[in-house]
């Protein structure tokens, strides 16, 4: 994955983690604005993601995106909602990145 590609998967990561966080939002006080913010960053994020999907191909790039943003929105969710993940959690996101890691390095091989 070359830089450019790289930066179109930051970016959707980004916007997903603010639809994400716009979406809890709406679910705690409401509010059909919110949740129209929420879904347009959901289709921002989407819009980026055909970048990295036309570079590495449907399934590393949805595998990628999922784990990055399942590290990025448990940050967020640590850090701005005060949310804390059980060690079974922690547990399943660590082999989510290794499962990711096993898949892009069989695309080298």
């Amino acid at each position: 994955m070359n830089a450019v590609i790289f930066g179109w998967l930051a970016g959707s990561t980004a916007v997903f983690m603010a639809a994400n966080s716009a979406l809890k939002l709406y679910a705690q006080n409401g509010g059909l604005w919110m949740l129209t913010l929420a879904l347009a960053l959901f289709c921002v994020g989407n819009a980026c993601m055909v970048q990295v999907m036309r570079a590495n191909g449907l399934g590393i790039a949805l595998s990628l995106s999922l784990v990055f943003q399942l590290i990025a929105i448990t940050l967020v969710a640590l850090v701005v909602f005060g949310e804390r993940p059980t060690a079974m959690q922690l547990a399943g996101m660590a082999l989510g990145v290794v499962a990711v890691g096993l898949i892009a390095i069989g695309g080298r091989g």
